[in-house]
């Protein structure tokens, strides 16, 4: 059975290995070590990381624009190590948590037309395709654009 996992927002010292799963994960289009800094420190950002007591498995990377209900997945990634777990959709329904508490109410997102894993998953949590970029990344390949309607969650809250 695996080792639980938790999820909770990356803070400056997980700078190293936050790049080194970026470049694990990603062929092109690698978040710098300079970028992870500004999105770690900046307020229009939400960094987060799925983490158990071996390390990183995972993160997750949303940008918010002032004045705007629409928050952007600019970035989610899982450990090749720690996939099958649930870490991806633990940290997406954690993003979209924390868009919810500022007020966004819709999630978008650009995904690859060929990661057929990782649009089966936005699919199955109700994310909808409303658009493509043709030559997105920088190898050239097609993004599909996704977008989800954030609904408040139901209370969990339960009396004594």
């Amino acid at each position: 059975m695996p080792v639980a996992f938790r999820i909770r927002r990356a803070t400056l010292a997980d700078l190293p290995v936050l790049v080194a799963l970026e470049r694990r994960a990603f062929t092109t289009d690698h978040l710098s070590p300079r970028q992870y800094r500004h999105h770690l420190t900046n307020p229009r950002a939400l960094v987060l990381a799925a983490v158990d007591r071996g390390g990183l498995l995972g993160k997750a990377v949303a940008l918010f624009r002032k004045d705007s209900d629409i928050a952007r997945l600019y970035s989610i990634a899982v450990d090749d190590a720690a996939r099958g777990r649930g870490i991806a959709k633990a940290l997406l329904r954690a993003v979209e948590r924390g868009a919810r508490a500022r007020g966004c109410t819709r999630m978008r997102l650009e995904v690859a037309q060929k990661n057929a894993g990782a649009i089966a998953l936005y699919e199955r949590l109700g994310y909808r395709r409303f658009g493509a970029y043709a030559c997105f990344y920088e190898d050239g390949t097609d993004a599909w654009r996704y977008e989800k309607t954030l609904r408040a969650e139901k209370s969990t809250s339960r009396s004594p």
